[in-house]
């Protein structure tokens, strides 16, 4: 047998037998699809919207010129599971005073003494740089003392507003536990 008629004797499909078979669906098989990837959809807005990434709108003038009043940012929730906050991060946290959530900026972490005198921030020892301040703005310890030195225990953080005049923050109500700080602001 030569090569030319085995070539020859192979079936032609044409296109409408090349066509994967159409598979009907009834009308509540088409029903509980969009059913499915509708619960689908909420269940992952739910879990991305509460756990990884959340619009938060700022309240109050605390941390000014910063972030201003009225104004929406992004919550990182997820940063926190893979490294521990850090200074100059500006955090949402549980607010011990008014149980509701505030913003803050975090100027030290466990282990660090804040000391708060003659209008400056010290942190271990060393004047602390605020280049997120306006020139000359002052940071005053709470409203009973004329000097503030404040050790953190461990899991502990000191949280400022960047309106220093405006804010009640761990001068107020002390340092916040790590379990009261829900992610970090992306602006």
């Amino acid at each position: 047998m030569r090569a030319e008629s085995v070539a020859n004797t192979a079936p032609k499909l044409t296109t409408s037998e090349s066509k994967a078979p159409a598979i009907k669906l009834s009308l509540s098989q088409q029903i509980y699809q969009c059913l499915v990837a509708f619960g689908l959809g909420l269940i992952s807005y739910y879990v991305f919207s509460h756990f990884v990434f959340q619009s938060v709108q700022v309240v109050g003038e605390s941390m000014a010129p910063t972030l201003y009043d009225s104004q929406q940012y992004l919550l990182n929730r997820w940063v926190y599971h893979f490294r521990d906050p850090k200074r100059s991060d500006i955090v949402v946290l549980k607010d011990p005073q008014e149980k509701g959530f505030a913003v803050k900026r975090i100027i030290a972490a466990a282990g660090d003494r804040v000391d708060l005198r003659a209008g400056k921030v010290y942190v271990n020892g060393c004047r602390l740089n605020e280049p997120y301040l306006l020139p000359n703005t002052p940071t005053f310890p709470n409203y009973y003392e004329r000097e503030q030195t404040i050790f953190l225990g461990k899991d502990q953080y000191f949280v400022l507003g960047d309106n220093r005049n405006n804010s009640a923050d761990s001068r107020i109500y002390g340092p916040v536990p790590r379990g009261s700080i829900l992610g970090m602001i992306s602006y």
